[in-house]
């Protein structure tokens, strides 16, 4: 039963896997390359799996009321040309499954973004067809960044569409690991370049690759959502400041901060974190989420942190559910 309470609780980074995608991942050995996979299993991987009532019942206790379903991390970046049809039956399975329980359901597309051609004619579909609200990308693609001109069509095909692109983190490739956070035991050395750290100034970086590169510049209505407090880079905002004088960029590096960012929680229910974000981004860039399942925590976390945080009330709603209503062009036609 979804949670009593004046203020509709929107989660937008909230994670799902699928057994084909899992097996997919070990068919390749993708375990050996990046430790994140093996994150997916025991009461992780039974709830990622899960689409309904177990799932349902831990987004009541913690007071959400919709969860905006992304697959979990690393999605299908590794894969080739077989991610093609495997997108494609992953989102008609998630669309499925929004049909089921569409008021605390919504989606972001699964994309086979190692062939950028296919991802955006996926997106459009995704977004056109099936009702989806954008999409979840984790950064790098082999060792390619988002910033390489071969996912422009990807990044067009969401500008055009008026879609959000949520950036999320990735494992660093193998040499960075070696060089940054190896030398301790496997297990250490594998916190270290993901949860610990590592994953997110992976996903930080790309997003200010793309601001470097120019992408929004070229496409300023773009619009991209950072988890956990935006990757770091809120944090270093005045030193970002610095590359202003030899950046190549119609504006400095904080106006793409204010206008092409989106700011989310990822379950991090940190007050000062929450002020951070509100003086760099502002207010009306502030989106919620619980990272569920990997943040999920009992005793009503999500709605004990919303209801006992320091904004307003009509800051609180624009936070809970009227920045995502907004930015997806929901706001007109809510219930909420």
């Amino acid at each position: 039963m979804v949670t009593e309470s004046t203020t509709t609780l929107i989660g937008i980074e909230e994670h799902f896997l699928t057994p084909a995608i899992e097996h997919a991942w070990h068919a390749i050995g993708l375990e050996a390359a990046d430790p994140s996979v093996g994150y997916h299993q025991g009461a992780f991987g039974r709830r990622l799996i899960a689409l309904a009532d177990e799932r349902l019942a831990l987004m009541d206790e913690t007071g959400l009321d919709v969860q905006v379903l992304s697959l979990t991390t690393p999605a299908l970046h590794d894969l080739g040309s077989e991610s093609v049809e495997l997108a494609r039956r992953t989102n008609d399975a998630l669309a499925e499954a929004v049909a089921q329980h569409p008021t605390r359901f919504q989606a972001m597309a699964t994309l086979p973004v190692s062939m950028p051609h296919e991802a955006a004619i996926e997106l459009e579909r995704c977004v056109s067809t099936l009702g989806f609200k954008g999409t979840m990308l984790c950064g790098r693609v082999g060792m390619r960044h988002l910033d390489d001109p071969a996912f422009a069509l990807v990044l067009d095909c969401a500008a055009a569409l008026s879609v959000p692109v949520l950036l999320h983190p990735r494992t660093p490739p193998a040499p960075v690991r070696e060089a940054y956070y190896s030398g301790f035991s496997p297990i250490v050395d594998a916190a270290f370049a993901t949860v610990g750290l590592g994953w997110h100034y992976d996903a930080g970086i790309q997003f200010l690759r793309l601001v470097l590169a120019g992408t929004f510049d070229r496409l300023p209505n773009l619009q991209v959502i950072l988890g956990h407090w935006g990757e770091l880079v809120l944090f270093y905002a005045e030193r970002l400041a610095v590359m202003d004088r030899v950046a190549d960029l119609s504006n400095p590096i904080a106006h793409y901060l204010r206008y092409n960012l989106y700011v989310t929680a990822s379950g991090m229910f940190l007050p000062h974190y929450l002020e951070r974000a509100m003086a760099v981004v502002g207010p009306d860039r502030l989106l919620f989420s619980t990272d569920y399942p990997y943040q999920y925590r009992e005793g009503g976390d999500a709605r004990r942190f919303l209801e006992g945080c320091s904004l307003s009330d009509a800051e609180k709603a624009a936070f809970a559910h009227g920045n995502w209503l907004r930015l997806t062009g929901a706001a007109a036609a809510s219930r909420f």
